[in-house]
């Protein structure tokens, strides 16, 4: 039989199944049976007969295509974040169409158009400079939002974070702990709730301390601008003691250019403490303490946020998760420290 005219109800027909039996089978996460699964499937392939997803989505109304917005691949944690997402959402017979967008306002209009013209049942937007116009856009078009690694101030929005603040405190008990005196924060993009959140949190655990960083600059999430802030701040006698860098990605910069440009050691002259624990960090390189991400729960609170939301069963929320300090070699180790 030619492929273009196998349909539905001749593979029900050699399977011995209903109609709606096959359906569910090619629904990821459908309820049918493994045994029905695999007649459907040995049918199918015997009749050489594939879905047609875009004939599925006229009939229900739904693509069961997730638009995922992203930038600043750069950085390792989104990638691990997006495997994640990525295979979690295909378990829930969902598919990802991947959206670039860097952190520029004037990208928003043809993105969201894109969004629109895919027909996308739900969106994952991990790209800071999306939050404002794609709300607005996507939630009046009916297409609803989950925010990844990002927060905002819009209780129609969905959020999922790491648990940022306290995140920050980790950072700076660990460095108090440690006996330092001249802490410096090179922060994140201070535009970004991840960013500002880290900030806020460190600096009110060094006052609980009585202790202030003796610098604070934001370091854009850029290894350019991070390199430039390291030479600066680092480059001059009383220089700071330990740093706490908004995330990896930037940490890591700040240990090679202390390292091979400033000639200063890593943990001796320098404590450095990162954000994320994206794979590198565990490198012997690096060796990099940090305040670990849950990236693994962080995704599945997102999916289930998500397909909560597109499948009309819960409302918008805001969900913080806690993550843990890895300690490793990059910053002097306290003799006791309390968590």
């Amino acid at each position: 039989m030619p492929r273009e005219t196998v349909t539905l109800a001749d593979v029900a027909r050699l399977a011995g199944v209903s109609q709606s039996a096959v359906s569910r089978a090619f629904t990821g996460g459908g309820s049918v049976s493994g045994k029905t699964r695999a007649r459907v499937m040995a049918a199918a392939e015997e009749l050489g007969y594939r879905p047609n997803p875009m004939a599925r989505a006229m009939i229900t109304g739904k693509s069961r295509m997730i638009g995922l917005v992203v930038s600043y691949l750069e950085n390792q944690f989104y990638p691990v974040a997006l495997e994640h997402l990525s295979l979690a959402l295909q378990e829930r017979g969902y598919h990802i169409l991947i959206f670039m967008a860097g952190n520029q306002q004037d990208k928003v209009p043809d993105m969201v158009r894109g969004l629109l013209d895919y027909g996308v049942d739900g969106i994952i937007t991990a790209s800071v400079a999306m939050s404002n116009d794609l709300t607005t856009r996507c939630e009046d078009a009916g297409i609803p939002i989950v925010m990844f690694n990002r927060g905002q101030d819009d209780p129609r929005l969905s959020a999922v974070t790491s648990d940022n603040l306290a995140g920050g405190r980790l950072a700076a008990n660990f460095l108090v702990a440690g006996g330092h005196q001249r802490i410096a924060h090179v922060a994140g993009w201070q535009k970004s709730s991840t960013g500002r959140d880290r900030a806020r949190g460190f600096t009110e655990a060094l006052a609980d301390h009585g202790q202030s960083p003796v610098a604070t600059v934001d370091g854009m999430y850029a290894a350019t601008e991070t390199r430039r802030i390291t030479h600066a701040l680092f480059g001059q006698a009383d220089r700071p003691d330990a740093v706490f860098v908004g995330n990896d990605h930037m940490a890591m910069t700040v240990m090679d250019v202390l390292r091979f440009e400033l000639g200063l050691r890593v943990p001796e002259d320098v404590s450095v403490v990162g954000y994320d624990d994206v794979p590198a960090a565990s490198a012997p390189t690096y060796d990099l303490t940090t305040v670990r991400q849950p990236v693994r729960r962080m995704v599945d609170a997102t999916v289930t946020a998500l397909l909560g939301r597109v499948e009309g069963d819960t409302k918008p929320g805001q969900v913080r998760i806690p993550g843990d300090l890895v300690i490793r070699g990059s910053a002097r180790k306290p003799k006791v420290f309390q968590p």
